[in-house]
């Protein structure tokens, strides 16, 4: 019984083991699409020859100076908002659970808008610790309105708590803009998301967020398995359900916040990745966490390729791109039944 009961379980690791190194081949493809590819093609050859032997030709300078933070930052963003989106489904048991249902990609908006508004902040460097900020808050508010009363944080209270705080901070956003017309065409190019014309700055200013948001996620991927059997069970197993909602629901904010600040509010990518990630590996979060982030930078990687020659000279932002993308993933899965209820 041992022997055949070993044989699926040698299977089922064969085949994650397959996905993952597939997403690692896939991953690597779009960072050198995204490093040759744009207004100006750059042959491979010259990309490996800037980044590994200090080429000086102006397509190295291109590379370096330009390309490579807009594909760091794409690959952080996307790993950080596919985790996110991971584990705010995990905590809520919610297949629709993202950082923009749940109001904390809201927050980091309001955050900016009132940053330009009323605190004269205009560089892309300045909005990322209020939208950081603003992420954060959101996040707790939800928690409190979700924890108030019986039963605690329940999913469904977590989930109607992201809802009418969201709706909240919309209307604030809506508020401001209308009555401080001179913020809003500086506020749209934030707010469509995009990862163009980032700069090592960000990259030296996201990459510590993404560290630690990534250790707190991975360190509740055991209890975010035992609560997807449902709360009583979790309790049974040892778990103590209010840690890892809470250690992972402030990992999960903290990557939302890094995410939304480096790129502005992307969507799709923690709403679509988690699907993906777990048709291709499975709901075990040791597994799925890790595929999202490899996932995660695919998406968004390819998303904003396609935008920079889709409409040449012009660009489509990536936040366009990536639901363009996405919705055809998503559609397919539901259609082959590969989404949990």
């Amino acid at each position: 019984m041992s022997a055949l009961a070993a044989a699926p379980r040698a299977s089922r690791l064969r085949g994650r083991a397959t996905a993952t190194a597939g997403a690692l081949v896939a991953l690597s493809l779009a960072v050198l699409l995204s490093l040759a590819v744009g207004a100006r093609a750059v042959p491979p050859r010259d990309v490996l020859d800037a980044l590994l032997h200090g080429g000086h030709s102006e397509a190295a300078e291109v590379v370096r100076a330009m390309r490579l933070p807009r594909t760091l930052v794409g690959l952080m963003v996307g790993a950080a908002l596919a985790l996110a989106g991971t584990v705010f489904q995990g905590i809520t048991r919610n297949p629709i659970a993202d950082p923009g249902v749940l109001g904390i990609s809201q927050g980091a908006s309001v955050a900016v808008v009132l940053a330009i508004a009323y605190a004269g902040v205009h560089t892309l460097t300045g909005y990322v610790w209020f939208a950081f900020a603003g992420a954060a808050v959101a996040a707790v508010a939800v928690y409190a309105i979700a924890a108030g009363g019986r039963g605690g944080a329940t999913p469904v209270k977590l989930a109607l708590g992201g809802a009418a705080v969201n709706a909240l901070l919309v209307s604030v956003t809506t508020a401001v803009l209308t009555t401080r017309a001179s913020a809003l065409d500086e506020f749209r190019f934030w707010q469509v998301g995009s990862v163009a014309g980032r700069e090592w700055e960000v990259v030296g200013q996201v990459w510590p967020f993404l560290l630690l948001g990534g250790a707190l996620v991975l360190s509740v991927a055991r209890g975010l398995n035992a609560l997807a059997l449902g709360e009583d069970v979790a309790k049974g197993l040892g778990q103590n359900v209010a840690a890892v909602r809470i250690t992972g629901g402030l990992g999960a904010t903290v990557l939302t916040g890094a995410g939304v600040a480096a790129a502005g509010p992307i969507a799709f990518v923690g709403l679509a990745v988690p699907h993906i990630a777990r048709a291709l590996v499975g709901g075990d979060h040791r597994w799925l966490l890790p595929m999202a982030a490899l996932t995660g930078p695919v998406m968004l990687l390819v998303s904003d390729v396609v935008g920079r020659i889709v409409f040449p000279p012009g660009e489509v932002p990536a936040g366009v791109m990536t639901a363009l993308i996405g919705v055809p993933f998503l559609v397919a899965l539901v259609r082959r039944k590969a989404v949990p209820a």
